[in-house]
């Protein structure tokens, strides 16, 4: 397979021109994407740099190269989603690969069809990766052990959201030009949310102090084992943050009240123009979405200066360009010894 450069001018009728990559695909060695906390800090880098080097691609008149022609790219998404299904499909298109939407109220697990002979029936159509969403967590693993095919984690249940994890670190990395040393604030439902784990563990490895904020019941004491501080008072904690990522509160995942309403939570922590002068003057402000407006940031945060939400999505974008184009190296040598 010929691997098109991201960073090769393309011209007006064809295609990028042949070169490797800011990360050579050699260096890569893992088949699937599963999760933040297996990965090295310099596997987190390796993706990162790739992920710049691709951002450019959306920037042409001609947004895309060849390096996934011929490959097949199912998105399998038992739970809803807007921006990373989305995200990955335009992904494997601007990769020049076929993309296929697997819907699970038109398949056949409505008829007692399990999970993985779901999956090896999808395979043995040709499925190169499978980009996997699912409420259970650890359910990518599981799918992996079964499959030939590079398995994607989209969200596993509370567990982690590993490309969510590595948007918001490229946001970071862009706006700050470092990640190391930096202090940032995860803020709301910590204990529901896999982005939170995804970040903890790519943040830490990459040298940034991260502060838990939220009340008891989201985010428990219990938290400090994973290497962060908790802190349970926003207004506290916002002098000290080069960075607030504010989580979503996860009312699906979570079986009793655990705040008292959300006029009260939002009183404690909604981020607020008041609030923002409080903090730094060159504050980043994330936000995976969906964003709950009036909830955990007003619109007025929400859109204001200090906000880079459509600079993660935009980010996405590239990241997920990224780690389908690394394990298009694991595709390569699976194919040759089929061949």
């Amino acid at each position: 397979m010929t691997i098109a450069s991201p960073t090769s001018p393309s011209s007006g009728s064809g295609t990028a021109s042949v070169a490797a990559p800011t990360s050579p695909l050699s260096s890569w060695t893992r088949k699937h994407l599963l999760g933040l906390e297996d990965l090295s800090a310099a596997e987190i880098m390796a993706i990162l740099e790739t992920a710049q080097s691709f951002a450019e691609i959306s920037t042409r008149s001609r947004k895309k190269v060849p390096a996934l022609q011929g490959r097949i790219v199912f998105n399998l998404f038992f739970e809803n989603s807007t921006r990373t299904r989305t995200s990955f499909s335009l992904a494997a298109k601007r990769l020049s690969a076929d993309t296929q939407d697997f819907s699970t109220s038109a398949s056949s697990l409505s008829k007692g069809e399990t999970f993985i002979d779901t999956a090896k029936n999808i395979e043995a159509m040709g499925a190169d990766v499978m980009v996997v969403r699912h409420p259970t967590p650890g359910a990518p693993h599981l799918l992996a052990q079964h499959v030939k095919a590079s398995v994607i984690n989209a969200g596993d249940g509370a567990h982690e959201h590993p490309t969510q994890g590595l948007l918001d670190l490229m946001t970071i990395r862009k706006a700050k030009g470092r990640i190391e040393g930096l202090t940032v604030g995860l803020l709301g439902d910590i204990v529901h949310s896999r982005v939170a784990r995804s970040n903890i563990w790519g943040l830490t490895k990459l040298g940034a102090h991260i502060i838990l904020c939220g009340p008891p019941t989201l985010v428990p004491r219990s938290m400090e084992r994973l290497g962060c501080e908790v802190a349970n008072r926003l207004d506290d904690i916002l002098p000290r943050c080069d960075v607030v990522n504010v989580l979503r509160i996860q009312f699906e995942r979570q079986q009793v009240g655990l705040f008292p309403s959300v006029g009260e939570y939002s009183h404690f922590y909604m981020m607020t123009e008041e609030r923002i002068r409080l903090a730094r003057p060159d504050l980043l402000l994330l936000a995976p979405g969906p964003i709950n407006r009036g909830v955990e940031l007003t619109p007025e945060v929400a859109d204001g200066r200090h906000s880079a939400i459509l600079d993660q999505v935009t980010n996405g974008l590239a990241v997920r360009m990224a780690v389908l184009y690394l394990l298009s190296g694991k595709m390569e040598a699976r194919t040759t010894q089929t061949n």
